[in-house]
């Protein structure tokens, strides 16, 4: 590499780094991105992406078994496993490609290796043909995180699984143990549970899916436990015997200790940041609980020395990432005007079935916080949309302020509610009022009009209910 010297140098080239990157060069800094894996990161080759294309195939499997209600027929339903994985990995590996154009053309350029760095505004990186040594004013951290790994629980890529087994499994599980109910281990057992395995869900506290609002959780236990899950809830995995073919799991209910046997477990229980071997603590960053402290602007308290992503701390989401990518472009940069993303405006989504989504504060949690609340529910059941789609099973909720009318938080269960959820999140971007929302008109027949109606509902105007 003829020049080593840049404005910016970015360590990690997942949503976070290569959108870090990409609005850096776009506002006229020299840029370096530094990978040591896959250009896109764990998000688009072993996480975000690859899943939505297993859980697509699990989709339309489970429709066809279906095919009679919608006055068709499809006789022999099957799948051919390898062949769902195989569509999976390509859509990864046409994305990461597509990553490694848009660096081209943004004229960034790209150092395939391990970084470190030795000190302030230096970067040292270990490629396969030796080390190379760059300097920059800015470097940007955006190593990710990877899965949390318990003692005793480890995954072995054989019988316990870990995310990148469970993307490529060498295996149809028959009985299957996923630890862990958050948007990784739901999204895993929808899956796995749609293709016909016996599937039991451990979750260490009082309900599934916890960071969602309680009545969410609620009627997604239900609904999984009608496809066929079960669930144990306030239970923890205390330890796994491993077989050649079988795991026998002890599991803690109640102060009791039950066995259970099970040919695969897949372990989704929570991540751990990347910081290790950046030469982090000699530089004097402060790294608490695997995740780098930031201020609201990801500074990390040395000069120069950004963090975003996942290596930052919750929420744990692509989008999160790359919003913080861009406005540490924009701070470097010199911007006027660069805003701090507030995590609560923020959305969640889990593509399990129903799907799940969310923005702002729960329920509880705005009561919590000292509102007064008003709230208001809409089923898809008195949706024309939800009927004719064959999806009547879901609801959307919406939290207000009663004194002002803001929308604090709004909460979904069913059919496309992850594209649906971005109506709230620009609602929230513009301080929209219920007023606001009650005068939009929202288009029929779509499903959106329930959060037309769930609005009405929190102010005893709702219409079709």
């Amino acid at each position: 590499m003829a020049d080593k010297n840049f404005d910016v140098i970015v360590i990690g080239a997942g949503p976070g780094g290569y959108v870090a990157a990409i609005r850096a060069s776009q506002l006229g800094l020299k840029v370096a991105i530094i990978e040591r894996e896959h250009m896109g990161g764990i998000c688009l080759n072993w996480g975000c992406i690859p899943t939505k294309a297993m859980l697509r195939s699990s989709e339309v499997f489970h429709l066809m078994h279906r095919a009679k209600e919608f006055g068709l027929s499809c006789d022999n339903v099957s799948y051919d496993l390898d062949a769902v994985v195989k569509r999976s990995r390509n859509v990864a590996k046409q994305l990461s490609a597509g990553v490694g154009h848009l660096m081209k053309k943004n004229k960034v350029t790209v150092v395939m290796g391990a970084a470190t760095i030795p000190a302030k505004g230096r970067v040292s990186v270990k490629t396969d043909k030796g080390t190379e040594e760059l300097t920059a004013k800015n470097i940007i951290l955006a190593t990710g995180a990877r899965a949390r790994e318990l003692p005793g629980l480890e995954a072995d890529g054989k019988r316990v699984w870990a995310y990148k087994a469970a993307l490529t499994p060498p295996h149809m599980p028959k009985k299957l143990l996923v630890i862990g109910s958050g948007a990784i281990g739901i999204e895993f057992a929808s899956f796995y549970n749609t293709l016909g395995a016996d599937t039991t869900v451990v979750e260490v506290m009082d309900r599934i899916l916890p960071v969602e609002d309680a009545e969410i959780s609620a009627f997604a236990k239900k609904s999984f436990e009608k496809q066929g899950m079960k669930i144990m809830q306030k239970a923890i995995v205390k330890q796994l015997d491993r077989a050649a073919d079988k795991v026998t799991a002890h599991i803690e209910v109640d102060g009791k200790i039950e066995q259970h046997t099970f040919d695969t477990v897949i372990s989704a229980v929570g991540i751990v940041g990347n910081t290790e071997d950046l030469g982090l603590e000699a530089l004097g960053v402060k790294i608490d609980r695997t995740h780098v402290v930031t201020d609201e602007f990801c500074r990390t308290g040395i000069d120069g020395l950004y963090a975003i992503g996942d290596i930052a701390g919750a929420p744990w989401l692509a989008h999160k990432a790359s919003h913080e990518g861009t406005m540490v472009a924009e701070l470097i940069a010199g911007k006027n005007n660069v805003h701090a993303i507030k995590p609560e405006s923020i959305a969640g989504c889990t593509y399990c079935h129903p799907q799940v989504a969310s923005v702002g504060l729960t329920e509880a949690k705005a009561k919590e916080r000292g509102y007064e609340v008003k709230v208001g529910r809409f089923p898809f059941i008195g949706n024309g949309k939800a009927i004719a789609l064959g999806e009547a099973e879901g609801m959307i909720k919406t939290v207000f302020d009663a004194k002002t009318g803001e929308l604090l938080g709004a909460h979904m269960i069913g059919a496309e509610v992850t594209e649906l959820i971005q109506g709230y999140v620009v609602g929230q971007k513009l301080e929209t009022t219920e007023q606001d929302l009650m005068e939009t008109v929202f288009p029929h027949p779509t499903l959106s009009e329930m959060m037309h109606e769930s609005v009405l509902d929190a102010y005893d105007r709702v219409i079709h209910m």
